[in-house]
Formats: C-alpha cells, structure tokens, sequence
C-alpha cells in the first residue's frame, strides 16, 4: 500500500477500545476493526496504509482527550463530531459500533460531517472544575432538602428567623424539638453540609488561581450581571466567543432561542430548543432575574412583556436571550473600538440592516442579468 494514499478515518470511541474505519478517496473500505484506546497505536495501524487527510471521531466522554493526542503527537486532522446528528443521518436503526465507525469516516469523506469544537486542554480542564463544583453545589442543595423534610415531618417552624440564617441553625442545633431519630439525621446532615461548603470553598479558589490570567473571565466579570461564578461557567461552556458568527448562534447555543415551528401559513415558536449544556441555560436564566431586579433597561423591558400580557417564565427566557446576544457583541469588540452602549444597540442594528439593503440594491442595479434573476444565485 502506498504511503500516500490519501485515507479518511473514522473512529467509534469506547473506555476499553476504539473502533476504527478507514477509506480511500473513493470510498473503498480499507480497514474497520476495534484497537487499542492509545493513540499511538491507532496512528501505526493506520500508518501502513497511507496517509490520513482528515479524520473525524464521535463527540462522548475522553474522546475529545483522544483527538488531542492525535492531531498533538501524530499530526492528524481531527474533528469531533456531534453525536446527534451522526445518528439522524443514520439510514438503518441497526447500531453497531463496525457500521457507526464507516458512517463517520464516510461523512469526513465527502466533508458532510456535524463537527463540534474541540476545546484546547486550559478550556477542558476548567470545564472539570465547574462541573465539580456544580456537582458539590447540588449535593449541598440535596442536604438541605433533607434537613427541610424531617423538619416539615415532624411540624416544627422557626418563625422569627429566615431559613439557613445564623440564627436559624442556632435554633435549628440547639431549639428545636426534633425526635431522637429526627435529632441524630440532622445532626450527621449538618455535619455533611459543613463538609461540603469547605469543599465549595476549596474548589472555588482553585478556579480563582486557573483564571487569573484569563482576560476572558476579567472582561466577563465587568459586565452587568456576571459575577465570578457566572464567568467561569460562561468561560468554560462557551469557551471562544469569535467561534460564533452572531449573536443567534450563540444564544441557540446556549438553549435560550425560541424553537421555530411553522407550518404552511402557520408560523409559531416552540417554546426554547432543548439543546445546550443545561448548566449555561441554568446560570443564564438566574442572571436574567438578577438583571431584571437591578438593570433598568433589562427592568423596562420586562415591564414592558409583562404589560403585553406574557408569562413570567417566558419574559425571563427573552431577557436572557437577548442578554446573550448583547454579550456577544460586546466580547467581540476589538481593543480600540469603544464599547457601545445598550440603548444604542438598537439604533444600530437598524444601521447595520440598512446597509446591507442598500448593498443589496447597488448589486441588483449593476447586474447584467434579466431583472427576476435571484442575484444570490
């Protein structure tokens, strides 16, 4: 086999193994069998039937690590792709990690493959510390609705103070009248709860030190509704703001765009798209209350969907949406540019949108064709 045969491959990733298929530029099929999860191995077995154009392996857990380590130390051309997708295109229900393994090396083939952004290891790892502490977050939530259970059970209510205040847990440890099995549950629940604030603490100190530098999180951080927590999910979620080319795309990205349901002369939305990582549409959606409580324009135009008589959990979804979008113009200005501010956007958008009419018009005017001609075309 010649050593420079142009191949394209395509891997199925597994813990234990990996399934790859490879294909030459006319589709013949010129290896599909499972190896070894090491990416050295995979690049000699490949090796010896020429050399790789482009590759593509299915987005999941440790996948993204793998590809690194091939286009790293290998020198491959590597792509992730989106798992959903790929499995639409499927034409058969049958899966199978031989025929999953052929499908994907046939999509980077042809270039029809769903690619997905392989994050840069600092982006990788932050992602792992958020979601740590995301994970610590809900397990303390978790205790505390324990601790509320035994005492809705056994009736008890402190009146005088606010739930999880200082003097609520002097109440709480020291007051209530809590049964024998009641006292012991809560007792071990707040001794679980203690540990998980210190580790709450631990894990956010180790994010303060990864993002120190990060001008990314330092630009975050001074816009209106983004506070530290908000800025290292926003950073480790999104990652690159310049990998989106509007606005739209990213508020799609992050779940908060309205599903578009049309149908011959019906044209209605479908609530948001249920897509996205349900961390980022979380924290962006508790922003979008924090900015409607202490932000006039954001104020202003929830009073204003409220007057219209919308429901307050999709005045919410619009404030975050439009936040979104907001936020991505102002992450994408260039250092000199000075910043534009929020009552201005409107004006222009309508500025941009005049342009590109008049652009429009001068290209149908210089145009040598017929009149109905689609110029796009």
């Amino acid at each position: 086999m010649s050593d420079t045969l142009p191949l394209f491959v395509g891997l199925d990733y597994h813990q234990q193994a990996v399934q790859v298929c490879v294909l030459d530029a006319q589709g013949r099929q010129l290896l599909n069998r499972p190896l070894d999860n090491d990416s050295r191995a995979i690049a000699a077995a490949v090796a010896q039937l020429g050399t790789v154009q482009r590759a593509g392996i299915e987005s999941c857990s440790g996948a993204a690590d793998l590809a690194q380590e091939l286009a790293d130390q290998c020198g491959w051309s590597i792509d992730l792709a989106h798992p959903g997708y790929v499995n639409r295109m499927k034409q058969s229900p049958d899966k199978s990690d031989y025929s999953d393994g052929r499908m994907i090396a046939d999509l980077v083939r042809v270039g029809y493959l769903p690619k997905v952004w392989l994050a840069p290891e600092p982006i990788r790892e932050l992602r792992r510390m958020v979601r740590h502490r995301a994970a610590l977050v809900n397990e303390r939530r978790a205790a505390k609705q324990r601790i509320n259970a035994i005492l809705r059970e056994q009736r008890l209510r402190c009146v005088d103070h606010s739930r999880w205040s200082k003097a609520w847990m002097n109440w709480l440890c020291d007051v209530a009248p809590l049964s024998p099995a009641g006292r012991w549950i809560i007792d071990r629940q707040l001794q679980h709860l203690r540990h998980l604030c210190g580790e709450i603490q631990e894990a956010e100190k180790q994010l303060t030190l990864m993002t120190r530098a990060d001008l990314t999180v330092k630009k975050l951080k001074t816009l209106p509704g983004i506070g530290e927590v908000t800025a290292w999910i926003v950073r480790a979620s999104i990652g690159r703001f310049d990998r989106f080319a509007t606005g739209k795309q990213l508020s799609r990205f992050c779940g908060l765009s309205p599903r578009n349901a049309s149908s011959g002369t019906r044209v209605a939305d479908a609530g948001l798209i249920k897509a996205g990582d349900p961390l980022l549409r979380a924290t962006m959606i508790e922003m979008s209350h924090r900015l409607i409580r202490t932000e006039r324009r954001w104020r202003e135009l929830a009073e204003k969907m409220r007057a219209a008589g919308k429901p307050p959990c999709l005045i919410v979804a619009a404030v975050a949406n439009r936040y979104v979008r907001w936020m991505f113009q102002q992450m994408n200005q260039k250092p000199n540019q000075p910043a534009a501010s929020s009552s201005s956007a409107s004006s222009g958008r309508t500025i941009r949108k005049n342009q590109r009419k008049n652009q429009r018009k001068n290209q149908c005017a210089r145009w040598p064709g017929p009149k109905l001609m689609n110029v796009s075309s």
